[in-house]
């Protein structure tokens, strides 16, 4: 009987040796006489115990990790995949049940409860996991229960803004027009995110099936995923996905048999962090230079080429199959107040076990990155985290208490936005921090307003006088205003949010500016 051993392709674990790993078991067991079939899986997300090697056995896949090429010969002589050993092979480096390790077992995977799970690019596989249920019954129950469902969740747009996803979809499908678009915003450019990347290359199918869903809801027959340069394997692995979708008829000029198009392509960006922002996206989408739209009108009722245009980041897309199976009640039921549902939260930055953490809105800070995350890498105490990417505040450790939903978070002045978690230890410098999200603003700002592109500017150069002790504080009045204007004045999120982490920064470390 064949022992099927599971090594992941993310590009995370492929940057770290994982295909060394996959070709080392190959060969292994090749010269061994061992029937072995190794499969190239997504990451589980516990990037720490990457390269996670999974081996089928009676009790379940049992995990060794991490494991590099120099480990195979040793887990080949332990009998690990050897059909009559692998049930009890012993190895340093076994972990037991992968399913049933705390750090997993522990998470709420709704979103991501494929990831890790299957061979991305094996439809059967997906469809014996629960792929494709979502668009069989949206085809049963239609456009209007559909959206009511949606709106009954309580899902929110997971890119960042935390709209209501519900009602976006419903302004969408109450616009008339002779063509509608989907847009799928997968441009995450966010400072320690990269869930975006991981569904692209983990469960691509899964997104697939939600645009559809969408296009059918709202009445689009064309959509886009709108990727980074930045993620070339993403990319090569969600274009496979999309030719294989054709040919199963779930993409194409008739879906499924229902005799409705829906042409689904992919746009690769050159890089630009401003085509996070949907009006900057679908200008870039249509040829042009990504610059903010002014608002209104809103996308929804004129978005690309002028008509209305859905717009949802990849997490929120892939997290409505499974709200079309299970119901909006069920997804409603997890989360906090009015965060609804899971949140998948990143966890990177000085961090001793960095990786994907899908839990239900309220977890604390603290539980996150102390107990999820062990700590920082290096042992030292905690100074500060910066939640929601480069435009997110930095929440000092006495802080970490605060419960991680969207009210609590804005309440401190913070944002829950994209779930990146990047960890400082106390050598860190906050006012370097603050001039770094000024710097990242200047240099990612579209130009299309004064407030962003100057003030970003100016702002630096304000910092840079800060830091060495000249009329410091005179300038630190200045930078309060210069933040207070860029705040109130800027056209979108970049300008206006930079203001957050700097003025947290000075909040919280003050003396990191009195140096």
């Amino acid at each position: 009987m064949t022992t099927t051993v599971y090594v992941p392709s993310d590009s995370a674990v492929r940057s770290i040796g994982g295909d060394d790993v996959a070709r080392a078991i190959v060969d292994g067991a090749a010269a061994r006489g061992l029937d072995v079939a190794v499969v190239r899986n997504g990451s589980r997300g516990l990037l720490w115990l990457e390269p996670l090697v999974e081996v089928v056995t009676s009790r379940g896949r049992v995990g060794y990790g991490p494991v590099s090429d120099l480990d195979v010969a040793s887990l080949l002589d332990s009998g690990a995949f050897s059909e009559s050993t692998r049930d009890t092979a012993s190895h340093p480096l076994a972990l037991g049940v992968v399913d049933d390790l705390p750090w997993l077992a522990s998470q709420t995977r709704i979103t991501f409860r494929r990831m890790g799970v299957i061979d991305p690019l094996d439809w059967d596989d997906w469809r014996a996991h629960g792929g494709l249920a979502g668009l069989q019954r949206t085809l049963i129950a239609g456009a209007v229960e559909v959206i009511d469902e949606l709106v009954a969740s309580g899902l929110r747009g997971r890119g960042g803004a935390g709209f209501p996803a519900g009602i976006k979809w419903r302004t969408v499908a109450d616009a008339e027009a002779d063509q509608k678009f989907v847009l799928c915003n997968a441009d995450e450019g966010d400072s320690g995110t990269f869930a975006d990347r991981m569904l692209l290359e983990g469960d691509p199918f899964t997104l697939i099936e939600g645009m559809v869903i969408a296009a059918l809801a709202v009445g689009a027959t064309r959509g886009y995923v709108y990727s980074r340069s930045e993620y070339p394997a993403a990319n090569e692995t969600f274009r496979r996905a999309l030719e294989i979708a054709a040919e199963h008829g779930v993409i194409g000029d008739d879906v499924l048999g229902t005799g409705v198009p829906f042409q689904l392509s992919l746009r690769v960006g050159a890089g630009a962090y401003i085509c996070g922002e949907e009006t900057a996206m679908i200008e870039s989408l249509q040829g042009g230079r990504g610059m903010v739209r002014p608002k209104p009108p809103i996308p929804a009722l004129q978005g690309m080429f002028g008509k209305p245009t859905l717009v949802n980041n990849a997490m929120t897309l892939a997290t409505v199959p499974m709200i079309v199976v299970d119901g909006g009640a069920a997804y409603g039921a997890a989360g906090y107040e009015r965060s609804r549902g899971t949140q998948i939260f990143q966890l990177a930055g000085n961090v001793a076990r960095g990786g994907v953490v899908e839990v239900p809105f309220g977890l604390s800070l603290r539980e996150l990155v102390e107990g999820y995350g062990g700590g920082t890498r290096t042992g030292r105490p905690v100074r500060a985290v910066q939640v929601g990417g480069p435009l997110g505040a930095y929440i000092p450790a006495d802080a970490m208490d605060v419960a991680l939903d969207y009210e609590s978070m804005i309440a401190i002045n913070g944002m829950v936005g994209h779930g990146g978690i990047v960890v400082f230890d106390d050598t860190v410098d906050m006012a370097e921090q603050a001039r770094f999200a000024m710097e990242f603003c200047a240099k990612e700002s579209c130009g299309k307003c004064t407030p962003c592109r100057v003030g970003s500017t100016r702002g630096v150069e304000v910092i840079d006088r800060i830091r060495a002790g000249v009329d410091r504080d005179a300038n630190l009045v200045l930078l309060d205003d210069l933040c207070e204007l860029m705040t109130d004045g800027s056209l979108c999120a970049m300008g206006s949010l930079t203001p957050l982490p700097v003025r947290s920064a000075l909040r919280h470390f003050g003396e990191d500016f009195h140096r």
